[in-house]
């Protein structure tokens, strides 16, 4: 097939750009050498027509609502996957052999631990200090204690790390969440599964054992597979970019952490909940839907639509499904739930929401699965990060890879004022 190429003409002059074609979706116009060639930029404010890498991870098809890890859908991986094997396929590209995720697992377990100097660093802290914070500074700190995994040009140290943050996250959010809570930390049980030892740091008192609810166990880790990787959002772009610089990989999920904790991103599963309890009641949805209709108003209704999908979120529908498992297993019953479901039900049902295509995503239902287990909203975006940090090590280690790899640095529109001269400060 001969080579597709897209032109570009600029004041009567033209040139030949290549079309590069990738595996699935749409093909991209290769502009690297545009600058060089026309002397110009392309604009475009929060990169949505441009694609900053080559990635074989994560698929979407917004449109279609599709979401794909290495080629396997989501919905399959959550119903019959783990998500140790999703970090597995993440991380390697294929899915494990009975022996590969058994030595997988068996590595993860391995490194759960913390160093123990870290405890005196949880204590630096103030007991109200929001839980994210608090992993940024941990997670960040890692690579104060952890010199023998840093080098990103050694292979085996890139392998070492990324188990690391792995297995540590899990501890790291659940001495968070007891730091605040003012409960003495567990140690890791190795014994335990990854959902389930992170359920027992989190929940669990030395002074009695903790009975893991095999309902609250599977939907955590289902959870968690929905969040592994969702391609090239913002704080996956933050961890690759930090990483451009050959920062360690420790700075670089603390990076992204960051990027995460913002409400436009990580954040929108609790504002989700919060606003369900602002509606309160069925009966007042309809005044709420016409609120969110009316652009002169502040409120919007959370948890509607999506950067990406333009269709139904594949990761909602299985949060569907596992927000009534969870509530049938653990007998709640949540008004906010119900105000939930019909909420639901009238924005499907109504011609605006369904012309601005504003189906309902994962956060829709992330935040009251959360919250009936018994997480704080401020736990929220903390277990997000949790389980996100599979996807920035195997998005940074892609990076890290890639021959092709440069450091990041966008361009500018600049606006400001053009040269001027300094004028001394007693003749301004």
């Amino acid at each position: 097939m001969a080579d597709k190429k897209a032109q570009l003409t600029i004041e009567g002059e033209t040139w030949d750009f290549p079309i590069m074609e990738g595996s699935t979706g749409p093909d991209v116009v290769d502009i690297r050498k545009l600058y060089g060639q026309t002397g110009k930029f392309t604009f475009d404010p929060g990169y949505k027509s441009t694609a900053s890498c080559e990635s074989s991870l994560t698929y979407i098809d917004g449109n279609k609502g599709v979401l794909l890890h290495r080629g396997y859908p989501i919905g399959q991986l959550a119903e019959h996957s783990s998500f140790m094997e999703v970090s597995y396929l993440l991380l390697n590209g294929e899915l494990p052999s009975a022996d590969e995720l058994y030595d997988f697992e068996n590595t993860i377990t391995r490194h759960t631990m913390l160093h123990e100097q870290l405890m005196t660093f949880y204590r630096g802290f103030r007991r109200d200090a929001h839980p994210m914070a608090i992993m940024c500074g941990v997670v960040g700190a890692l690579s104060a204690f952890y010199h023998d995994s840093t080098d990103i040009s050694d292979p085996e140290h890139r392998r070492i790390s990324s188990h690391r943050l792995i297995a540590k996250m899990p501890t790291i959010a659940a001495m968070a969440y007891k730091y605040a809570v003012g409960q003495p930390f567990l140690y890791p049980d190795n014994s335990l599964s990854y959902t389930g030892n992170f359920l027992r740091m989190t929940f669990g008192v030395p002074a009695e054992e903790y009975e893991i609810h095999p309902a609250v166990e599977k939907a955590m880790d289902r959870i968690f597979i929905l969040h592994a990787d969702h391609e090239q959002n913002a704080s996956t772009s933050t961890v690759r970019l930090a990483g451009s610089s050959g920062a360690n990989p420790f700075a670089c999920i603390a990076a992204g952490i960051a990027c995460l904790w913002g409400p436009a991103h990580g954040g929108a599963n609790e504002a989700c909940l919060n606003m369900l309890h602002e509606i309160g009641t069925p009966d007042r949805i309809p005044h709420y839907i016409e609120r969110a209709k009316d652009k002169n108003d502040p409120f919007r209704l959370m948890g509607f639509g999506h950067r990406v999908y333009k269709n139904y979120d594949p990761r909602a529908t299985v949060m569907q499904k596992t927000v009534r498992e969870v509530f049938d297993a653990l007998g709640v019953n949540d008004p906010v739930f119900e105000t939930a479901l019909q909420l639901e039900e009238m924005a499907l049902n109504d011609d605006y929401f369904k012309e601005k295509k504003l189906f309902p995503n994962v956060d829709f239902y992330s935040g009251a699965i959360l919250s009936a287990i018994g997480f704080p909203t401020t736990m929220f975006t903390a277990l997000f990060a949790l389980a996100r940090t599979v996807g920035w090590v195997a998005q940074w280690n892609e990076m890290i890879s890639d021959p092709g790899q440069v450091i990041g640095r966008p361009r500018q529109l600049y606006t400001g004022p053009t040269q001027r001269d300094y004028v001394p400060l007693e003749k301004r």
